[in-house]
């Protein structure tokens, strides 16, 4: 495997019965073969990876002039050694003789790049070392081989085992020595190397942390600044933008303090790839130029040529091609006449690819990114084996060749999907490096259509969403224990005769959307945008039907008061203002047309309903089950009108389902007898005593304000059920989780907050009283359930309602909205009410007791909220008052 580097993703997609706009909006398409100019788009593309240059940086004693890092051979020089040195050793006998000429002939093989031929020196060298006791030969040995292997490219087994043997020595010395623990932190970075590069990410932050953390102690701030800057790198991996800059703009901040120029270079590097992946051409433009700067300076020629080509990366995607093509040259010319590094060499090449697909030379990129894909698979590189297929399935279909495109895409989310294996049973990692893998579910949905394989395709957009969150359900839902469960066991994506049962076994409706992104040309520059809807109805009868809806209208546009730059989630997010606004436009009484044209829950009809409308049931009563993506998951669908003003909760049972699998696990989870012997209580909480909380960073804690409004509800609705609702102080964390293990049915009437605080990548929690400890508010206990403590939880519940604020939303990912609701379900339970907004006490109030009063008499907690609505807008009209519930999960 090569030396890894960050990955770009860029999304586009094909759509075959698009035709150029007459506008500045110019699509990118179907180029001329062998034609190096650009033309005016008639085609879309699907997707390109563009793949940043950058490497990782080994610890050792000493680095040789081009960069290999190495520990040195005190006494012993490399330059005249030779194999005649070796024979002389081995006629003396002496063991010590040998292996010491054995260790300075690899080390001599080494600085040469000759990593095989060092390899078996060191080997040979070892074995002696090991067998008469020489440790601290042993001991350089052991750090060589592993470093040896390392930039080899081989960062499996014998390069791990290797690096492992040689940080245990040196931690087993128990030395405290400056000296001994500044070894045993470079031991530990590259160990942490080690495992990034083999995708093992959950150890490659173990070790990294450990780096980092005995650097802080012995007072190492280079050592300091290099841990956190590989952090940075494994969270940008991960997808986690915000950590991963965090983390690099702390490691420069340090190098700089140090005035040590070539970690500062690194780590602009590694702040430009960033912001280049995040599209801030700008800001990648600078760090990669303040590199380029001190690398020419330093003559330090690896990072200069790796600028450079970062640099063309940027111009590729500001749509200078020919700026591009002449930056990746230089850097070329100094990795192949100077540098004779085949890491370089191929990467660029795979992104020259791009650049010769963009200007319609599809034979050139077709053997740039062989190239690419055969370095990558010489090297083990699972992520770099993905691009270079997904780039070449881009070609292909360019080309007409669908089946080719089909199967290419394939192979890569086969590669692709083997790294989330490699995360074990680590959620939020998963959620996270899924967002660095969506591209080619949504390429190969595109493709398939093109096809006319329309259930093909279903089956890839469930494969393509709530995969982590699958197999977190699927892993509780066995009775095998989930420690003795294989860590790298996943779920199959369901089957298309799997997903007809589904609807078959509901009764119900599905409704499923997938959201294709496009690339086009946008006033010169590549940019990415909404380009199709893809919606498929799933019958209760099993038949499925596909319709598409062409999002373009909504970004590309002349009036800036009805143009949706980000398309979807600006409409989506239009509407919501629009909704806390109380605009008479959104009332339930708005039916003429000049209201209706202008109405964004009509526009967000228009784009996911009336598609699909004659394939939706016409008894009302019957279920349909939404399945949304990305910003949908946001939509209120209740609310969405139709041309006459009506309302879709008047029309339809509705609920909603991260994904179809999702469902069906869930409906599992709740036909499985349930371990509780308190079967039939009930828990409600309203109100309780709240606790203090830090709304602002360095700030202190201000408690949340009471609810009276809560509590009433919880009354209400204890009387309901003849029970007694945990009010104020007995409402406290420890009470509340207790019961909720052993309640059926749960309800939570207090503030809903959406940070993450606990830093886990699980945003939201819930307020609750905080516990005492004879007589004192424990600090550890504040009074604040986590969703990351929730999704730990071994809940009993058929039912929880989060009657609190925005208790549905959270972070949006390609696993749906990771927060409360997700944590929730993960912790076995089959339905969660959320709330998609703040809301007002008394329509609130009415809403839930209304609600619970329907669900005593009908087993279908869909239907029961769906009369609780239409109850409750008669005395509230404003959907703001009574539409930011949502059912998720099982109907």
């Amino acid at each position: 495997m090569t030396l890894l580097t960050l990955i770009w993703q860029q999304i586009i997609t094909a759509k075959s019965s698009d035709k150029a706009t007459p506008n500045k909006h110019e699509k990118l398409g179907e180029l001329a073969k062998n034609d190096s100019t650009p033309h005016t788009a008639q085609q879309a593309q699907i997707l390109t990876l563009y793949q940043p240059l950058q490497h990782l940086q080994w610890e050792g004693e000493r680095v040789s002039n081009t960069g290999i890092a190495y520990f040195s051979l005190d006494g012993f020089s490399n330059e005249s050694i030779s194999e005649s040195d070796l024979d002389v050793a081995r006629t003396s006998q002496d063991p010590s003789k040998i292996a010491k000429v054995l260790a300075t002939l690899g080390l001599s093989s080494h600085l040469q790049g000759d990593y095989e031929k060092a390899i078996n020196y060191y080997k040979e060298g070892l074995e002696i070392s090991k067998q008469n006791a020489y440790l601290e030969l042993e001991t350089i040995l052991l750090g060589n081989l592993g470093l040896a292997h390392v930039q080899q490219g081989n960062y499996y087994a014998e390069a791990i085992d290797y690096l492992n043997d040689y940080w245990q020595l040196i931690h087993n010395r128990k030395q405290n020595t400056n000296t001994a623990q500044s070894q045993e932190a470079q031991a530990l970075g590259n160990l942490g190397n080690a495992y990034y590069g083999a995708d093992l990410y959950v150890k490659a932050i173990a070790f990294h942390q450990k780096h980092l953390a005995l650097s802080q102690k012995i007072k190492d701030k280079a050592g300091e600044a290099k841990a956190l800057s590989d952090l940075g790198i494994v969270y940008q991996a991960l997808g986690d933008a915000k950590k991963a800059i965090g983390y690099q703009q702390q490691a420069l901040t340090l190098a700089q303090q140090i005035k040590q120029q070539s970690l500062e270079s690194f780590v602009l590097g590694n702040l430009g790839i960033i912001y280049q992946n995040q599209g801030n051409y700008t800001q990648a433009s600078d760090y990669h130029q303040q590199r380029l700067a001190i690398a020419r300076q330093l003559k330090d020629l690896r990072s200069e040529a790796e600028a450079l080509a970062n640099l063309g990366g940027v111009a590729y995607f500001q749509g200078d091609f020919n700026k591009a093509i002449a930056l990746y040259e230089q850097g070329w010319k100094i990795s192949w006449e100077r540098l004779h590094d085949a890491d370089i060499l191929y990467r660029i090449a795979g992104n020259q690819g791009l650049v010769y697909f963009q200007m319609g030379n599809f034979d050139k990129a077709l053997e740039s990114y062989g190239k690419y894909f055969q370095y990558a698979s010489s090297r083990n590189n699972h992520r770099e084996q993905g691009i270079a297929k997904i780039n070449a399935a881009a070609v292909r279909l360019q080309s007409g060749n669908l089946a080719g495109a089909a199967k290419t895409l394939e192979e890569a989310i086969e590669i692709w999907e083997s790294l989330r294996a490699r995360l074990g049973s680590n959620d939020s990692f998963k959620i996270s490096i899924f967002e660095t893998q969506n591209a080619p579910y949504s390429n190969l949905q595109a493709v398939l259509v093109a096809q006319n394989q329309p259930e093909a395709a279903l089956k890839i957009s469930e494969r393509g969403r709530a995969r982590a969150l699958a197999e977190l359900l699927s892993r509780r839902l066995t009775t095998v224990p989930m420690q003795k469960q294989a860590p790298t066991a996943t779920i199959a994506s369901p089957t298309i005769a799997e997903i007809k049962k589904v609807a078959q076994n509901h009764r119900a409706t599905l409704v499923e959307y997938s959201i294709v992104p496009g690339n086009f040309l946008v006033e010169g520059k590549l940019e990415t945008h909404e380009s199709e809807l893809l919606i498929w109805v799933v019958q209760p009868t099993g038949n499925i039907t596909l319709r598409r809806v062409d999002l373009k209208p909504l970004w590309q546009c002349q009036n800036p008061q009805f143009c949706y730059q980000k398309g979807l989630t600006d409409l989506v997010s239009k509407t919501r203002e629009l909704l806390n606004m109380r605009n008479p436009s959104l009332g339930r009484s708005s039916n003429t047309s000049s209201v209706i044209d202008k109405n964004p829950l009509h526009q967000l009809h228009q784009l996911l309903i009336q598609p699909i409308n004659d394939l939706l049931p016409q008894d009302a009563n019957a279920h349909v089950i939404f399945i949304p993506q990305r910003s949908l998951f946001l939509v209120p669908f209740a609310t969405l009108q139709d041309a006459t003003g009506k309302l879709l909760i008047e029309q339809h049972t509705i609920s909603i389902s991260p994904s179809i699998q999702v469902l069906d696990i869930t409906h599992q989870l709740r036909e499985k007898p349930k371990a509780s012997k308190n079967s039939g209580s009930n828990l409600i909480v309203g109100n309780p005593t709240m606790p203090k909380i830090v709304t602002e960073l360095g700030e202190p804690p201000e408690e949340l304000a009471p609810l009276p409004g809560s509590e009433q509800e919880a009354n209400a609705i204890a009387q309901l059920f003849q029970t007694k609702a945990l009010i104020g102080a007995n409402a406290n964390k420890s009470k509340v989780i207790k019961q909720m293990s052993n309640s059926t049915l749960v309800h939570l009437a207090t503030h809903g907050l959406l940070s993450d605080f606990r830093g886990l990548g699980v945003p939201g929690a819930i307020a609750l009283a905080p516990d005492t400890v004879q007589g004192q508010t424990s600090t550890e206990e504040n009074g604040i359930l986590t969703a990351s403590e929730i999704i730990d939880l071994k809940l009993n519940a058929e039912l929880v309602v989060l009657s609190a604020c925005n208790t549905g939303r959270g972070k949006i990912t390609g696993d749906g909205v990771v927060g409360l609701s997700r944590a929730l379900v993960a912790a076995r339970v089959p339905s969660v009410v959320v709330s998609l907004w703040a809301l007002p006490d008394e329509p609130t109030a009415l809403l839930m007791t209304e609600f619970y009063r329907n669900i005593q008499h009908q087993n279908d907690k869909a239907a029961a909220l769906r009369q609780a609505m239409l109850t409750t807008m008669k005395q509230y009209p404003y959907p703001l008052d009574w539409a930011a519930f949502i059912l998720i999960g099982e109907p």
